[in-house]
């Protein structure tokens, strides 16, 4: 007997039957919607990704306070990878009897290699470049004898396009105002206000002497592979005033920023994998029910359990290529419509995305074909030829930790792959196989209690039969709740998640942070404040300090493997005291000190972990000379993103108060008040005014486009929500029919079978609509606490409509399905005619 031929045949059969429609569908869906998102997501990180490496002006950079040696360029280059140099430092810049401190930089023909500034030339025209992913072509950012200024020096000085300013020695025209700036000093070192020179013209000024204070850089750009390799080749050369950093070591608050973004894409993902599977489940589940026959025919007939087994995995191997093939091709078409629907995408010039996610998501579809529909097909292996005679018989007994545990093993290896992370991928899978199980056992109980109280609701008949199949009409809450879930996230949660993530940095947000306030000088700051019409903002005293010991123990640069720590340990950290953790600070172990309490630290526990610092650890500083120890008693949480002051370190006003120290401050600026800016340096010039309008405004744009782009993701995960509610109704379709026949039969008028359908409808419908508004609301505090990090406010509009919609989509669903039904002669349902 040929098997492959036979199982050809019985799959144009069942096809034309309509037998495999459902499970098509489901793994259709399936590949496309994960291909979608591995595509889209991987097209949206790509831009997300090369507008934070418009911060750098780079791939990677090396900045080091002393000059690099030359072998670093010679490996970028012998990589195939470009490479620009410059020097950054601090000088004044003079216009006419005006004077005022200015980072210069000094860059090479090609720079930036990434990203592109945009200028004004002063003719009212501005040149405006996109960002690309291939490196800048230009050979002269700019021309010998000329400048460009940022807004910020221009403004103070009165300074014109077109009119010279003097940088040392030598006399050079401004010839364009910088309007939008990149390759900003990571973190706040970029104090004043920047010029851009050209390299060739930097000796001329004189400005460069022996015992300067520069900053050298060397950027690389290049392919990603190449550059990777690189980060590899220079990581074991660093020595310790030397900094390798790329988009990863960039502002906390955009690398937050990043990260979330990655996690809320990659669980999207997640979710309709999850609905894929189910769907599945429920389709493969009522294919081998209405198979089981066929199978004991064919035994009878002397096929063996192995022929068996290899006739129904042929078609379904043969079912999954077609379907990954579809899901595929649908997926690949769905993210360039997408991709040229969204202008910030469009205009990104991005790349065609490679054949990685699709393979990715070829490879998935077929997991999820193996764990959640294949094992079932075991069942029909096993199938008694007495079935023949004895119809009554069941399914074949499977081992259920086989089944189930497969279909786990399958979600846990996808659940790692498609998040990315090992904590987000635990967390989701935890919590699904927890909710599952819960409302699993939920569903059943309140079952089983309706049927008990079953006339005081007045459908005695409809509860009663529901309690009869608890099992299988628990299973169907259970689904049908997953695919209410995915449609309350589409509709509700996703919009309450992104405004409250919107809402963290609200139009007030501070974009002025100014440094080096000695405390004479405090009320005078705040008086000046004051009479410019803005908020008295809050003063923080900063005491500078170096860590030289952990529990005595003596560490340094060479006391680490990790670049990061050898840095934060070979430079003086800003410690601060206060009586009260900020208010932007959250505290995740051990105790805040009450009032009177002394000689305690509360560490950020992002630099405790770098630096192997835990509760109860007795640290070591030095400050101006003089030594202090102190227990850490507390680690906190710090929203770098809120743009508000941060310290590492907080100590007790008792244990910091009498040392040297300044105070710092940030404060909201309207744009109608930028003067007062300069103002504020004119009457205080030791004061350093940081601007960080430039960082709010890229993570504005990353949170801006996540919200557009997962608005679209979510779209998958609501067609994979609806084929399970579909799957779901269908899957107890056979004995609906059995059932409607035995009660034709009995003398059962349409009007009753259409009432206790609906009945049995409207409480499926209740059931998942509660559990779906509780998973929907579960989920959406997951998201908010852990990915997020905002708080998490209730929307009672999700249970209601949780409820209500629950019950009238499944009575809607259900009465289509079985609207035929009701109407038809027992012989003819029995005949399946």
């Amino acid at each position: 007997m040929n098997i492959l031929r036979l199982s050809i045949n019985l799959l144009r059969r069942d096809w034309r039957a309509g037998e495999w429609r459902v499970l098509l569908l489901a793994l259709v869906l399936a590949v496309g919607s994960l291909a979608t998102v591995g595509l889209f997501a991987d097209r949206v990180r790509q831009a997300l990704w090369q507008q934070a490496t418009s911060l750098l002006g780079a791939d990677m950079r090396i900045t080091s306070t002393r000059e690099l040696p030359t072998f670093y360029r010679e490996m970028a280059e012998a990589r195939g990878l470009q490479a620009v140099e410059s020097r950054t430092f601090a000088s004044m810049a003079a216009y006419r009897e005006q004077v005022l401190l200015a980072e210069i930089q000094a860059v090479e023909a090609g720079y930036p290699l990434r990203g592109k500034i945009e200028i004004d030339d002063g003719n009212g025209r501005r040149v405006r470049s996109t960002l690309s992913l291939q490196p800048s072509t230009s050979k002269g950012v700019v021309e010998r004898g000329t400048v460009w200024a940022d807004e910020r020096l221009m403004r103070r000085l009165d300074l014109r396009v077109g009119e010279e300013v003097s940088l040392g020695a030598q006399r050079f025209v401004v010839a364009a105002r910088i309007v939008k700036d990149i390759d900003q000093t990571i973190g706040f070192a970029s104090f004043a206000p920047r010029v851009l020179m050209n390299e060739a013209d930097l000796a001329a000024t004189g400005l460069i002497q022996e015992g300067s204070r520069i900053s050298y850089r060397l950027m690389v750009a290049g392919e990603a592979a190449q550059v990777a390799a690189l980060r590899g080749q220079w990581l074991p050369k660093l020595s310790g005033n030397e900094r390798l950093e790329d988009v990863t070591d960039a502002r906390p608050e955009i690398r937050t920023a990043l990260e979330r973004a990655e996690h809320f894409l990659g669980l999207a993902a997640l979710t309709a994998a999850i609905l894929a599977g189910v769907a599945m489940a429920l389709t493969a589940r009522r294919y081998v029910a209405r198979h089981l026959d066929g199978c004991a025919v064919m035994r009878c007939m002397g096929a063996q359990q192995g022929q068996v087994l290899r006739l129904f995995l042929y078609q379904f191997v043969l079912v999954g290529l077609l379907a990954v093939l579809a899901g595929s091709l649908l997926g690949y078409v769905t993210q360039a419509i997408l991709i040229e629907s969204i202008a910030s995408m469009r205009e990104a010039d991005l790349p065609q995305p490679g054949m990685l996610p699709v393979l990715k998501a070829g490879a998935s579809g077929f997991a999820l074909l193996i764990g959640f529909a294949f094992l079932p097909l075991l069942q029909l292996r096993r199938v008694s030829p007495l079935r023949v005679l004895r119809r009554e018989m069941g399914l074949p007994s499977v081992s259920g930790w086989l089944i189930y545990g497969l279909a786990i093993l399958v979600l846990a290896i996808l659940f790692l792959w498609q998040a990315g992370t090992l904590k987000l991928g635990l967390a989701v899978l935890g919590g699904l196989l927890s909710g599952l199980l819960v409302f699993g056992v939920l569903a059943w109980l309140m079952l089983q209690g309706l049927a008990r109280h079953a006339n005081l609701f007045g459908a005695r008949h409809a509860l009663n039969n529901l309690a009869r199949h608890g099992r299988s009409a628990a299973v169907q809450v259970v689904a049908l709740s997953l695919g209410g879930m995915a449609l309350l996230l589409l509709t509700l949660v996703r919009g309450d998640l992104l405004q409250s993530w919107q809402g963290k940095l609200p139009a007030d947000t501070p974009n002025r942070f100014v440094v080096n306030i000695q405390p004479d000088q405090r009320q005078a700051v705040l008086d000046f404040v004051v009479a410019q019409q803005l908020p008295s903002p809050q003063l923080l005293p900063m005491v500078k300090g170096r860590l030289l010991a952990i529990n005595e123990r003596a560490i340094n640069g060479e006391s680490y493997a990790d670049t990061r720590a050898q840095g934060l340990v070979e430079r003086e950290f800003n410690l601060s005291y206060a009586d009260r953790m900020p208010q932007w600070n959250e505290l995740v172990s051990g105790r805040w000190w009450s009032q009177g309490e002394d000689g305690q630290l509360s560490v950020e526990e992002g630099i405790a972990k770098t630096l192997g610092i835990y509760l109860g650890d007795e640290l070591t500083y030095d400050v101006a000379g003089s030594r202090f120890s102190a227990r850490v008693t507390s680690l906190r949480k710090v929203q770098w993103d809120s743009m508000q002051v941060n310290f590492f370190v907080i100590g007790t006003p008792g244990l910091l108060q009498d040392y040297p120290s300044s105070y710092l401050t940030s404060f909201y600026l309207p744009p109608d008040k930028v003067r007062a800016g300069d103002e504020l340096v004119r009457a205080f010039p030791n004061l350093l005014v940081i601007d960080t309008g430039a960082a709010i405004a890229q993570v504005r744009n990353i949170i801006e486009q996540v919200s557009q782009t997962v608005s679209v993701v979510f779209l998958f995960t609501l067609l994979s929500g609806v084929v399970v509610v579909y799957a779901a109704l269908l899957s107890t379709q056979d004995e609906r029919v059995h059932q409607v026949a035995i009660l034709r039969t009995l003398g059962a008028d349409s009007a009753y079978l259409r009432r206790l359908h609906l009945g049995e409808f409207a409480v499926l419908g209740l059931l998942s609509g509660l559990f779906a508004a509780a998973s929907a609301a579960l989920l959406g505090w997951v998201l908010a606490y852990y990915i997020l990090e905002i708080p998490y406010q209730s929307n009672s509009l999700v249970w209601l409509s949780g409820m209500l919609g629950g019950v009238v989509l499944v009575m809607l669903a259900g009465w289509l399905n079985t609207r035929r039904l009701v109407e038809m002669s027992p012989m003819r349902i029995l005949r399946g005619e």
